[in-house]
Protein backbone atom coordinates (compact mmCIF):
# COMPACT_ATOMS: atom_id res chain seq x y z
CA UNK A 1 0.00 0.00 0.00
CA UNK A 2 1.46 3.54 -0.69
CA UNK A 3 0.48 6.45 1.60
CA UNK A 4 0.92 10.25 1.09
CA UNK A 5 0.86 13.25 3.05
CA UNK A 6 -2.11 15.38 3.05
CA UNK A 7 -1.27 18.55 2.25
CA UNK A 8 -2.59 22.31 2.53
CA UNK A 9 -3.19 24.53 -0.34
CA UNK A 10 0.68 25.24 -0.82
CA UNK A 11 1.42 21.81 -0.49
CA UNK A 12 2.72 21.51 2.77
CA UNK A 13 2.25 18.62 5.02
CA UNK A 14 -0.83 18.73 7.18
CA UNK A 15 0.59 15.89 9.95
CA UNK A 16 -1.89 13.55 8.36
CA UNK A 17 -1.77 10.59 5.40
CA UNK A 18 -3.79 8.77 3.42
CA UNK A 19 -3.97 5.64 1.68
CA UNK A 20 -3.95 6.12 -2.47
CA UNK A 21 -6.71 4.59 -3.04
CA UNK A 22 -8.71 6.23 -0.68
CA UNK A 23 -6.84 9.61 -1.71
CA UNK A 24 -8.19 9.19 -5.16
CA UNK A 25 -11.61 7.84 -4.29
CA UNK A 26 -12.39 10.90 -1.79
CA UNK A 27 -10.40 13.84 -3.84
CA UNK A 28 -7.57 14.06 -1.15
CA UNK A 29 -5.02 16.80 -1.44
CA UNK A 30 -1.71 15.41 -2.00
CA UNK A 31 1.34 15.93 -3.82
CA UNK A 32 3.44 15.22 -6.81
CA UNK A 33 6.78 15.45 -8.38
CA UNK A 34 7.19 16.18 -12.17
CA UNK A 35 10.52 15.96 -14.20
CA UNK A 36 10.10 17.27 -18.00
CA UNK A 37 13.04 16.65 -19.55
CA UNK A 38 13.78 19.05 -22.68
CA UNK A 39 16.36 19.42 -25.23
CA UNK A 40 17.17 22.18 -27.94
CA UNK A 41 16.39 20.40 -31.15
CA UNK A 42 15.67 21.43 -34.41
CA UNK A 43 14.96 25.29 -34.08
CA UNK A 44 13.08 24.88 -30.97
CA UNK A 45 12.74 23.34 -27.70
CA UNK A 46 11.61 19.25 -27.21
CA UNK A 47 10.21 17.64 -24.76
CA UNK A 48 9.96 13.81 -24.08
CA UNK A 49 6.85 12.31 -22.80
CA UNK A 50 6.31 9.12 -22.24
CA UNK A 51 3.70 6.84 -23.63
CA UNK A 52 1.71 5.79 -19.83
CA UNK A 53 1.35 1.46 -19.65
CA UNK A 54 -1.92 -0.17 -20.28
CA UNK A 55 -2.53 -0.95 -16.97
CA UNK A 56 -2.07 2.61 -15.50
CA UNK A 57 -4.94 3.19 -13.05
CA UNK A 58 -5.29 6.61 -14.94
CA UNK A 59 -4.97 7.65 -18.69
CA UNK A 60 -3.65 4.22 -19.51
CA UNK A 61 -1.91 4.31 -22.86
CA UNK A 62 -1.79 8.37 -22.92
CA UNK A 63 1.22 10.04 -24.00
CA UNK A 64 2.26 12.11 -20.59
CA UNK A 65 4.86 14.02 -18.42
CA UNK A 66 8.72 13.08 -19.00
CA UNK A 67 8.18 11.64 -15.84
CA UNK A 68 6.44 11.86 -12.29
CA UNK A 69 4.78 10.19 -9.40
CA UNK A 70 3.25 10.72 -6.72
CA UNK A 71 5.69 11.90 -3.39
CA UNK A 72 5.04 9.13 -0.40
CA UNK A 73 4.17 9.98 3.18
CA UNK A 74 7.06 11.50 4.56
CA UNK A 75 9.26 12.30 1.89
CA UNK A 76 10.42 15.73 -0.08
CA UNK A 77 9.50 16.50 -3.50
CA UNK A 78 13.36 16.78 -4.81
CA UNK A 79 13.66 13.10 -3.43
CA UNK A 80 10.94 11.68 -5.09
CA UNK A 81 11.57 13.23 -8.51
CA UNK A 82 14.96 11.80 -8.74
CA UNK A 83 13.52 8.63 -7.56
CA UNK A 84 10.92 8.54 -10.48
CA UNK A 85 13.46 9.52 -13.03
CA UNK A 86 15.58 6.12 -11.81
CA UNK A 87 12.65 4.39 -11.29
CA UNK A 88 10.76 4.92 -14.76
CA UNK A 89 13.63 5.96 -17.08
CA UNK A 90 16.48 4.42 -15.54
CA UNK A 91 17.88 7.70 -15.38
CA UNK A 92 20.76 8.57 -12.38
CA UNK A 93 20.50 12.02 -11.77
CA UNK A 94 21.78 14.39 -9.24
CA UNK A 95 20.24 16.93 -7.66
CA UNK A 96 22.04 19.84 -9.39
CA UNK A 97 20.71 18.46 -12.83
CA UNK A 98 17.20 19.35 -11.22
CA UNK A 99 15.78 22.66 -11.29
CA UNK A 100 12.57 23.63 -9.79
CA UNK A 101 10.62 25.35 -12.05
CA UNK A 102 7.40 26.00 -9.60
CA UNK A 103 4.00 24.19 -9.17
CA UNK A 104 0.47 23.65 -10.13
CA UNK A 105 -2.73 22.17 -9.19
CA UNK A 106 -4.21 19.05 -10.62
CA UNK A 107 -8.25 18.59 -10.41
CA UNK A 108 -10.22 16.18 -12.32
CA UNK A 109 -12.64 13.02 -12.18
CA UNK A 110 -12.30 10.66 -14.84
CA UNK A 111 -13.80 6.54 -14.89
CA UNK A 112 -10.81 3.95 -15.99
CA UNK A 113 -11.48 0.35 -16.26
CA UNK A 114 -15.09 1.28 -14.92
CA UNK A 115 -13.56 2.51 -11.76
CA UNK A 116 -14.12 6.46 -10.59
CA UNK A 117 -10.82 8.26 -10.27
CA UNK A 118 -10.58 11.99 -8.55
CA UNK A 119 -7.64 13.73 -8.31
CA UNK A 120 -6.88 16.63 -5.78
CA UNK A 121 -2.74 17.14 -6.51
CA UNK A 122 -0.21 19.87 -6.20
CA UNK A 123 2.61 19.31 -8.81
CA UNK A 124 5.94 19.99 -8.27
CA UNK A 125 7.54 20.85 -11.36
CA UNK A 126 11.79 20.38 -12.03
CA UNK A 127 13.62 20.63 -15.59
CA UNK A 128 16.09 18.41 -16.79
CA UNK A 129 18.07 19.19 -19.53
CA UNK A 130 20.89 16.95 -19.57
CA UNK A 131 21.70 15.02 -22.84
CA UNK A 132 19.36 12.41 -23.21
CA UNK A 133 19.65 8.99 -25.11
CA UNK A 134 16.27 7.43 -25.55
CA UNK A 135 17.65 3.97 -27.34
CA UNK A 136 19.75 3.84 -23.69
CA UNK A 137 16.85 4.30 -21.48
CA UNK A 138 15.63 1.74 -18.97
CA UNK A 139 11.79 2.10 -19.16
CA UNK A 140 9.79 0.81 -15.97
CA UNK A 141 7.37 -1.42 -18.05
CA UNK A 142 4.43 -1.40 -15.78
CA UNK A 143 4.83 2.50 -15.74
CA UNK A 144 6.36 3.36 -19.39
CA UNK A 145 5.16 1.71 -22.98
CA UNK A 146 7.77 4.09 -24.17
CA UNK A 147 9.19 6.88 -24.90
CA UNK A 148 9.20 10.03 -27.91
CA UNK A 149 10.44 13.53 -28.51
CA UNK A 150 7.85 16.06 -28.89
CA UNK A 151 8.25 19.16 -29.91
CA UNK A 152 7.24 21.55 -26.86
CA UNK A 153 5.23 24.16 -28.59
CA UNK A 154 3.12 21.68 -31.02
CA UNK A 155 2.68 19.30 -27.55
CA UNK A 156 0.60 22.46 -25.87
CA UNK A 157 -1.35 23.19 -28.93
CA UNK A 158 -2.38 19.40 -28.84
CA UNK A 159 -3.13 19.66 -25.60
CA UNK A 160 -5.39 22.86 -25.21
CA UNK A 161 -7.36 20.87 -28.33
CA UNK A 162 -7.71 18.08 -26.05
CA UNK A 163 -6.34 15.88 -28.66
CA UNK A 164 -7.08 12.11 -27.20
CA UNK A 165 -2.80 10.99 -28.05
CA UNK A 166 -1.74 13.05 -24.68
CA UNK A 167 -2.65 13.47 -21.39
CA UNK A 168 -0.54 16.47 -19.90
CA UNK A 169 -1.54 18.92 -17.89
CA UNK A 170 -2.08 22.30 -20.09
CA UNK A 171 -0.85 24.09 -16.50
CA UNK A 172 2.14 21.88 -16.48
CA UNK A 173 2.87 22.57 -20.63
CA UNK A 174 2.25 26.81 -19.44
CA UNK A 175 4.38 26.45 -16.32
CA UNK A 176 7.31 24.95 -18.09
CA UNK A 177 6.84 27.48 -20.92
CA UNK A 178 6.90 30.34 -18.54
CA UNK A 179 9.87 28.92 -16.93
CA UNK A 180 12.20 28.24 -20.04
CA UNK A 181 11.16 31.81 -21.49
CA UNK A 182 12.10 32.92 -18.16
CA UNK A 183 15.47 31.36 -17.99
CA UNK A 184 15.91 32.04 -21.79
CA UNK A 185 15.96 28.76 -22.96
CA UNK A 186 13.44 29.09 -25.63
Amino acid sequence: MEFFDIVDLYGNPTGEIVERTYAHTYAIRHRTAHIWIVRRAFGGVQILLQKRSADKDSFPGKYDTSSAGHIAAGHEPLESALRELSEELGIEAREDQLTFAGTFDIHFEEKFHGKMFRDNEIAFVYVYDSPVDIEKLTLQSEEVERVDWFDLRETYEACIRHDEKFCVAVDGLSLLISFLEKSAAI
